[in-house]
């Protein structure tokens, strides 16, 4: 049980009303939304925490790329291979 004033009520039945929706329903919508925002905020603050406690590894960190682009465009091309042999179609 949740107690409104006047005012309070008189404002969620007009607007209600204009979305053909109880009172209660209106309410629930409110709350998921207002709950929903809340999560969100909390998981972004939780992501930017993790970012502050094991930043992000600078380019010059990660390795060669190119080298690992190239190795992963070649096994790309090997697996269509592959997919096209088993679907019976002719290699090029």
């Amino acid at each position: 049980m949740v107690q409104l004033n006047d005012r309070l009520l008189d404002l969620l039945d007009r607007h209600a009303a204009r979305r053909g929706i109880s009172r209660s329903a209106l309410i629930r919508m409110a709350l998921e939304d207002f709950l929903r925002s809340d999560q969100e905020a909390l998981v972004g603050d939780q992501i930017v925490e993790g970012y502050r406690r094991i930043p992000p590894a600078s380019p010059e960190e990660w390795g060669g790329l190119e080298q690992l682009t190239d190795n992963a465009a070649v096994d790309v091309l090997h697996r269509l291979d592959a997919e096209e042999i088993a679907a019976g179609h002719e290699q090029w």
